[in-house]
């Protein structure tokens, strides 16, 4: 079942505009159906995130922070807003089911002038 935390923590992805209300109605709605098989160990991650930052003003562009229940949707989700070549999000995926934790992605894309910061904790 969701916590308020991860359910306010949709909503303020879509009052920022970074996602659509359909993407926040389906984003919801997946946070409250129960994944079989699927219970949270004690010390098992809690968040998925993403930052992105401008690497001439140092300013953050996207920063996402998704319940990690909700994990192939935020990763998605943040390739939408920013994925340089170089990020493979179904190799991310593989890494994070086979229990990388913390900072899993730097990636410094200069010619797009950004740095992707990707985080399990």
């Amino acid at each position: 079942m969701a916590t308020d935390e991860e359910r306010l923590q949709i909503l303020r992805i879509l009052e920022g505009g970074q996602i659509t209300a359909e993407e926040g109605a389906k984003l919801l709605s997946a946070l409250e159906e129960p994944r079989k098989g699927e219970g949270r160990p004690e010390g098992a991650p809690r968040w998925f995130r993403v930052r992105v930052t401008d690497l001439s003003t140092g300013k953050g562009k996207v920063n996402i922070n998704l319940p990690f229940k909700l994990l192939e949707v935020g990763a998605r989700l943040g390739a939408k807003f920013a994925a340089p070549a170089e990020l493979d999000i179904d190799e991310i995926l593989q890494a994070i089911k086979a229990g990388a934790e913390g900072k899993i992605v730097d990636i410094e894309d200069e010619e797009g002038g950004e740095r992707v910061e990707i985080y399990v904790e």
